[in-house]
């Protein structure tokens, strides 16, 4: 078949990812044909330009890589895959240079000259760069316009659907993606594809990443039988703000409020942290400090939205202002004061640890396929500290686009199964071709309550089989959803689109959860409390079967550079 595009290297989402690896493999490469695809506008869309906080590297001579490779470590409860930590670690100091240098970032400076970094939770040294709290702000603003410099082909409101596999099965050859404004399918044929669409946050009722966060890039990579690894593994932020009905509710409040002294109370102005977590108080870990929220709401202490109070006051109102003036003006939006009161906040969904299963170099389990950002998993483990998210996006961006361009051409040109592209164009076409039946909308509402209830910050294993039939259920209803019969800008349609992903995602996620039997990081389950060094320091993995069915098993850590005190090598199969 006749692809309507034909490129070297194809790349899915324009968050820092995937902006970074188009400028790398175009700079290493100026013969490449790279097409990048945004679901979004770029620059103003996913969730790299969301980061307030700021940027983990090590930079002070105090500071050193081992110290934060270990900070890593620890606050992954050590199943992170500790070949893609050390290389985040590692390759963070000279990210932070090329943004300065070569893209044009502005960080922060102190009054010597050097760039500030500031204390941020589970971390042992203050190392997160940052500009103010608009961070991300900067860095996509900045990355975005070294893009337009080049000649990469962008298509924006342009949404994947589907990579497609080439006619003997062997390789991903490219994809079909949704031109929104245009409503017609476009055909891209691409040596190598790269995944950069990030998380799926929004399949939960109160979420923090952009609308368009909808886990496109696994659900994509499920069905195409790549690897996926420890999918249960989804971080709640401790602060989102609580804004009533507003689509800012769950828009997280960042962590440098906690890591200068914030204090978080409940409805009785009871500073509870001192219940859960006495020696690091505020500045625990998120998955601590989360859950903590939770269980308080949970026990009847919550303030009237159904949160808790954070509080940096007692700072004074100018240090506020001058620290955290993003936060100051979004908070005043909704009726808060954050300079001379409290705020309500509860936690929010907000990053994956768990994805595609990659290697250093960003390979995924499918030849032609690579990912990078939020769609791979293994980096984090069981929780990511704050400021090595958007690290994560840029190093493993940059790697993506430099594996890119030392290999697409010599992949191949590969064309598309004429009959798998059929097969995604006729069933995205099957919302606007049936009569009213379901109603995407309310299919999605219904995701959201029963993950954020049973697949949640607290899980059971009579809540997770429940959630499982549920999400079944609610998977044989989508394919019966029904939306107005117009492709352009068709909001409808895209609901329709969202929740197909949406609901695969979530049963992923449901059925690691329910293979891993203890509490580790993110994951708590209410009936294995403890987490169990003995059994779980693995990895869960997942990975669809040609019948369709999942495949789950786990594997033991691999110890490369440090293990837990007490710990063999390798945990015993």
């Amino acid at each position: 078949m006749t692809p309507d595009l034909t490129c070297d290297v194809l790349i899915l989402g324009s968050g820092g990812a995937g902006l970074l690896a188009a400028l790398r493999a175009v700079r290493r490469n100026p013969r490449l044909r790279v097409v990048l695809a945004s679901k979004g506008l770029v620059g103003k869309s996913g969730c790299t330009r969301m980061v307030q906080g700021g940027y983990n590297a090590v930079l002070d001579p105090g500071d050193s890589l081992d110290l934060h490779l270990e900070d890593t470590l620890k606050g992954g409860q050590f199943i992170n895959n500790q070949d893609l930590a050390c290389t985040l670690v590692n390759g963070a100091p000279a990210m932070v240079q090329e943004l300065e240098t070569t893209i044009g970032c502005f960080f922060d400076r102190r009054d010597d000259g050097r760039i500030h970094q500031k204390p941020f939770a589970g971390q042992s040294f203050d190392r997160t760069v940052h500009r103010g709290d608009l961070t991300g702000i900067e860095i996509v603003g900045r990355l975005r316009d070294a893009l337009y410099a080049t000649d990469v082909t962008v298509l924006e409101e342009a949404r994947a659907l589907d990579v497609v596999r080439s006619p003997d099965g062997w390789r991903i050859a490219g994809a079909v993606l949704l031109d929104a404004r245009r409503g017609q399918f476009v055909r891209v044929q691409a040596n190598l594809t790269i995944l950069a669409t990030g998380g799926g946050a929004r399949m939960y009722r109160v979420a923090a990443p952009s609308l368009e966060k909808t886990g496109d890039g696994m659900a994509m990579a499920w069905r195409a039988g790549a690897t996926l690894v420890d999918m249960e593994m989804y971080q709640f932020h401790p602060t989102g703000l609580l804004a009533g009905a507003s689509r800012m509710t769950g828009m997280v409040l960042e962590e440098g409020l906690r890591g200068v002294g914030g204090i978080l109370r409940n409805a009785a102005g009871e500073r509870f942290m001192q219940r859960y977590d006495p020696v690091r108080m505020e500045r625990s870990t998120r998955d601590v400090v989360a859950r903590s929220g939770y269980l308080e709401i949970m026990a009847g202490r919550g303030t009237p939205q159904g949160g808790v109070y954070i509080d940096v006051s007692h700072l004074g109102a100018d240090a506020v202002q001058r620290m955290f003036p993003g936060m100051v003006a979004r908070c005043l939006d909704f009726g808060y004061d954050l300079r001379s009161g409290p705020v309500e906040v509860s936690p929010t969904a907000h990053f994956h640890m768990g994805g595609v299963k990659i290697d250093a170099r960003c390979h995924s389990s499918l030849p032609g396929l690579l990912a990078a950002g939020e769609d791979s998993g293994g980096t984090h483990g069981a929780n990511r500290l704050g400021g090595n998210g958007v690290a994560e996006s840029t190093v493993f961006g940059a790697i993506a686009g430099d594996v890119a361009a030392e290999e697409a051409l010599d992949m191949g040109r590969c064309v598309l199964d004429a009959e798998h592209v059929e097969t995604i164009e006729r069933t995205a076409l099957r919302p606007l071709e049936q009569p009213g039946l379901e109603d995407p909308f309310e299919l999605r509402t219904r995701l959201e309550d029963l993950m954020w209830e049973n697949v949640g910050l607290v899980r059971s294993q009579s809540s997770l089989v429940d959630a499982l039939e549920d999400i079944s259920e609610l998977r044989e209803r989508a394919l019966s959803t029904s939306v107005p019969n117009f492709r352009r800008l068709n909001l409808a349609w895209t609901e329709a689109l969202d929740l197909v992903n949406l609901l695969q995602v979530a049963e992923l996620v449901t059925r690691s959860a329910l293979e891993r039997r203890e509490s580790r990081g993110a994951h708590y389950r209410s009936d294995f409390p403890a987490a169990d060094d003995a059994r779980w320091l693995r990895n869960v993995f997942l990975q669809r079967e040609t019948d369709g069915t999942p495949r789950v098993w786990d594997e033991p850590v691999q110890f490369k550079y440090m293990r837990p005190p007490g710990v063999a090598a390798a945990v015993p199969a």
